[in-house]
């Protein structure tokens, strides 16, 4: 099942979730990005880790939402090498794309 790749809840407890190049996103967190865009303070950009700001625990409680995403990124990805081998794309064309040799893509994704 598609989740949002931000908030990590399922498209069955969200609105909306709009598909993107391997990552989704719900309305909810359209909404959260849009205040959060229009309340920019002026000034430098942020510099520091997002992580500076994370306990250990919730660090911790955070890497299976990562994992979750990394899972559903690979299953997208699958998804459209899959579709450029069935409109007749070559290994080495896919590998070029994706920055390896065509017997790496061939081995990764066949």
């Amino acid at each position: 099942m598609n989740r949002c790749s931000f908030c990590n809840r399922s498209a069955d407890d969200v609105d909306t979730l709009v598909a993107g190049a391997g990552v989704y996103i719900c309305n909810d967190c359209v909404a959260l990005s849009a205040d959060i865009i229009k309340s920019k303070p002026a000034g430098p950009k942020r510099t520091t880790p997002v992580w500076e700001g994370v306990d250990d625990d919730a660090l911790l409680a955070h890497l299976p939402r990562i994992d979750a995403i990394r899972h559903q990124v690979d299953d997208d990805l699958r998804s459209w090498v899959g579709e450029a081998r069935r409109r007749g794309m070559s290994w080495d064309r896919i590998g070029e794309a994706l920055g390896m040799r065509r017997q790496s893509a061939w081995e990764r994704f066949s």
